[in-house]
């Protein structure tokens, strides 16, 4: 009988947030088209690392498995991304797996990605409502408009575009590259639009978008394909102009 194909991952583990990290590896059968999750799968499955030691289950985040939901983000093989979609055919062997160093770690690969939401918070990344009863179809948006605004909605706050960013870091207040193309989208929004102003100043307090460098990091490593740099770009200006009108206390065009 032909012995049986496996993949080696080496995976960066940490037991709580205050202890040390180190490393374990693990030899998981192979199958064709298997991903990375798959491979997590098996060894929750059996937590044995490759010197036939018995160990805890690693611990890690998905939801969707489809790269939508942005939770399974992790370093692979030195790059950050999500492990659904990263497919083991595809890397490298050993296989390295650690957790985003740009986010605290609370476990093995899990890691706390409040910094992101606090962002969403600080920019409204939100259309509000008013009231919470059915107010009937709001204002429609031109099509070409549409189709332009969703490729900025695809994103899924996975972090990645924090990790690769040189200017997000535990010495930085920068919000980072995501949440400086977000308010691009809900201010372009017919009802969202009331809430520019806000999000503008938004992004000209502290750790805002003086904070970007401009290393262009983020648009080659993001998913789902954002034009990041251009919508950087694009409120770049945009504050530019915010700044002009509240200097000279004008809020119209």
């Amino acid at each position: 009988m032909a012995e049986q194909k496996t993949v080696t991952f080496i995976i960066t583990r940490q037991d709580s947030p205050d202890s040390a990290p180190y490393q374990e590896t693990f030899h998981v059968p192979y199958r064709k088209n298997m991903n990375v999750i798959s491979g997590l799968m098996e060894i929750q499955k059996n937590p044995v690392t490759a010197n036939g030691q018995k160990t805890s289950p690693v611990h890690w985040e998905m939801n969707c498995l489809e790269e939508v939901c942005g939770a399974c983000s992790m370093v692979i093989n030195g790059t950050a991304r999500q492990s659904c979609a990263t497919l083991v055919d595809e890397l490298e062997q050993p296989i390295r797996l650690e957790p985003m160093s740009t986010f605290p770690v609370v476990r093995d690969l899990i890691v706390d990605r409040e910094r992101m939401f606090d962002a969403l918070k600080r920019i409204k990344a939100w259309i509000p409502i008013d009231g919470t009863y059915d107010l009937g179809p709001g204002p429609r948006m031109p099509e070409k408009k549409r189709q332009w605004a969703y490729e900025l909605s695809k994103c899924m706050t996975c972090g990645v575009c924090l990790e690769a960013c040189p200017n997000v870091n535990d010495k930085s207040d920068f919000i980072g590259p995501a949440f400086l193309s977000l308010p691009r989208l809900y201010n372009a929004h017919p009802t969202g639009e009331m809430n520019k102003g806000e999000r503008l100043d938004a992004l000209m307090e502290d750790g805002g978008i003086t904070g970007c460098g401009n290393s262009q990091n983020c648009v080659q490593v993001c998913p789902k394909g954002i034009p990041l740099t251009t919508s950087i770009a694009a409120m770049n200006r945009e504050t530019s102009i915010h700044a002009f009108r509240n200097f000279f206390g004008s809020d119209h065009a």
